[in-house]
This record gives C-alpha cells, sequence and structure tokens, in this order.
C-alpha cells in the first residue's frame, strides 16, 4: 500500500545506493522496492534506476533519480534522536566516514548532501530545563561542538 505521505528525496543517480546505506545503518529501515525507467528520461535510459521506495527509522521515502538540477541542502534534514553516546558515535561515524563531512551542534551531511541532526536525548532534554540557567549552560556547551559529546553536555547542565 502507498502511504498517504512520502517524502521524496532527488538524487543524481545515487537513490539505491543511498537507499541502500541508510536501510543498513538506520533501525526500522529498509530498502522496499526499485522501480526502473519504462523509457529514457532527462537523467537517464529505460531501464536506469528511476525511483526507489524506501524507509528510514520507520518514516516513508522516495529517492527519485532526478539528475544534478536540484541538491539537498540544510533546509531538510533527518533528526535522530539517540538513547546513549555509543548510538550516536555509530551513527555519526557510519554517515561521515562513509564519504560525508561533519558541521555544527550534531548536524552531519551524508555523502549524498543529504543533512542529519544525530541528537542525543539527553541534549534535547538539557535545553529543555526548567532551570534557565542549566538549559544555557548546556546550549552554550552544544553551540561549540560537532558531534555531541553527552558527558560534557550533562556537566554544562549540573554546573
Amino acid at each position: 500500500m502507498i502511504p498517504k505521505n512520502t517524502i521524496c528525496l532527488w538524487y543524481d543517480g545515487a537513490a539505491l545506493e543511498a537507499a541502500t546505506f541508510y536501510a543498513e545503518t538506520f533501525s526500522d529501515s529498509r530498502v522496499v522496492a526499485v522501480h526502473r525507467a519504462p523509457g529514457d528520461y532527462p537523467a537517464g535510459k529505460q531501464g536506469d534506476v528511476l525511483t526507489v521506495e524506501f524507509t528510514v527509522l520507520g518514516i516513508p521515502c522516495l529517492g527519485l533519480n532526478g539528475g544534478p538540477a536540484f541538491r539537498h541542502s540544510e533546509a531538510f534534514s533527518f533528526q535522530v534522536a539517540t538513547d546513549d553516546q555509543a548510538e550516536t558515535d555509530r551513527l555519526w561515524d557510519a554517515i561521515v566516514g562513509n564519504g560525508g563531512e561533519e558541521s555544527a551542534c550534531g548536524w552531519c551531511r551524508d555523502k549524498w548532501g543529504l543533512s542529519w541532526q544525530i541528537t542525543p536525548r539527553a541534549l534535547t532534554a538539557a535545553i529543555a530545563d526548567p532551570d534557565p540557567t542549566a538549559a544555557k549552560r548546556a546550549f552554550e556547551a552544544m553551540m561549540g561542538m560537532r558531534r555531541i559529546d553527552i558527558a560534557a553536555i550533562e556537566a554544562a547542565r549540573r554546573g
């Protein structure tokens, strides 16, 4: 059954490679179907992979091999809530270590240009602390980080 709402992500010929990587990296993720072009199109030929149906952390997505005309930007990202430093590190290392790049405050970009926020639940709790001073300390600690260090966030929160 086709979901009512699906996120469509544009790729330059690498939709299947990206979907396979996501399925291998994130829990509750899989490649659902691969559809080949029934005819030639501006970015490819008949028989090329045109679209890939996949899920990322249970979210239905469609990878479209639409060519180089449109690029991903930070205006769209997947925010992944992690439970501990080991999960944070594993996902960060998978994305960055597979041709991606680090950014600030828990953001990174995969090799296809898609942005990810690897966000420990401890960070979310810290910056929402009812004590505004504790929240500010945690927030300021985060602002100097690339990959989030949960121990440093918790230490800053405590003061």
